[in-house]
């Protein structure tokens, strides 16, 4: 009996010792903070926060019917024999930012979902993660792809707007927005993501926070932004969804831009082309999708038919090409995505990392990964 009780005290001790250790990791500014106070308060508001979390506008189960965690944890760290990153630099452009033509509006794809918007000169900078790894810490976590760190937030001339699409590490990275939040003049971001940003050191009135179907109150002349829905999720720590996920109208004179950010498939994306299309060019997640987590990500065809659904003149895939976090092939995305996309007749575009997209005179895609 004496020595159960000493096994059962020792257990008590190491899980004691455990829950200390990962409340004290946990401090990590990285981390960022979660909505309180007023600002929850003004949270609990929306339509879309239902019994504590935001909700998607339908049921998302995080996993299929036939998947668990336990199987998508085996199959990521046990699998073996998929090529799903590349063993040689991916070729790429370094572009010179501070020297863009204000008259020739452009995109610049930086891997992942990091993408900079030079138009009517002004300079518009979505999810910028410049850090290796998309990880609350740099000594754990998916290393980013040979050849893909060529920018630093050194390059960037002033930043007119930030646009955060959601809290995830591969989205919002502590590290760049901290090196980012004195030469950006604004950053727009969904509900409760402020919270992050000012635990960082960014002053409440640089921030528009935005619900589903909110326009953004920037002064910026010839710019508009509309925070649309997206179906996904949020978290940074233990608890997920209590900040908010979007997706983005972008209107700049002219040129309408829709910026996806992640998103599983769904009736949204014709909503949305309904009520704000068509689109000059629409940036849409192509890769980190399985069968096993179907309705948060979107598969490489789902991708092909949310352009159409958009009414995108042209497609633009990211969300690829810079860091492993799903079981496919790296290259199998765009493969699939193209294959889907001519069989549609759907126009393409596929730049090297750091490779301007004109607006006014979009190439036809390359297949630049080819042979890698």
């Amino acid at each position: 009996m004496k020595t159960i009780w000493r096994l059962l005290k020792t257990l008590a001790i190491v899980a004691v010792l455990l829950a200390a250790i990962i409340f004290l990791f946990m401090q990590q500014r990285s981390f960022g903070k979660a909505p309180a106070g007023e600002h929850l308060e003004k949270i609990k508001a929306s339509s879309h926060y239902k019994n504590g979390r935001f909700q998607n506008l339908h049921e998302t189960p995080m996993l299929s019917e036939d998947a668990s965690y336990i199987s998508v944890m085996k199959d990521f760290f046990f699998s073996k024999g998929i090529d799903r990153e590349p063993l040689i630099a991916l070729p790429h452009v370094k572009t010179n930012l501070k020297t863009l033509s204000p008259s020739e509006p452009v995109i610049i794809w930086f891997g992942h979902s990091s993408y900079f918007i030079s138009i009517h000169g002004k300079n518009i900078l979505v999810d910028p993660v410049f850090s290796e790894r998309p990880s609350p810490v740099q000594y754990v976590g998916s290393k980013s792809f040979i050849g893909t760190m060529l920018y630093t937030p050194d390059d960037f001339p002033e930043i007119d707007l930030v646009i955060i699409t959601h809290d995830h590490y591969d989205h919002l990275d502590y590290s760049t927005i901290v090196k980012l939040k004195d030469q950006a003049k604004v950053f727009c971001a969904p509900l409760g993501v402020g919270s992050h940003l000012i635990h960082w050191g960014i002053s409440q009135e640089r921030i528009q926070e935005l619900d589903w179907w909110d326009h953004a109150a920037i002064a910026i002349p010839g710019i508009e932004l509309i925070a649309t829905p997206a179906r996904h999720f949020s978290g940074r720590g233990l608890v997920n969804n209590k900040t908010l996920w979007a997706s983005y109208v972008l209107k700049a004179g002219d040129y309408s831009l829709f910026i996806g950010g992640d998103s599983g498939y769904d009736d949204s994306f014709k909503k949305i082309g309904e009520m704000y299309g068509p689109f000059d060019v629409a940036m849409l997640e192509c890769g980190q999708y399985d069968e096993q987590w179907p309705y948060i990500h979107m598969m490489p065809e789902e991708s092909v038919q949310a352009s159409i659904d958009l009414r995108a003149t042209v497609f633009m895939p990211v969300h690829w090409s810079k860091f492993k976090l799903a079981l496919h092939p790296w290259r199998e995305p765009i493969e699939r995505a193209l294959k889907h996309a001519d069989k549609l007749h759907v126009k393409m575009t596929t730049p090297k990392i750091g490779e301007p997209v004109k607006l006014d005179a979009i190439a036809p895609p390359s297949t630049w990964w080819t042979g890698l």
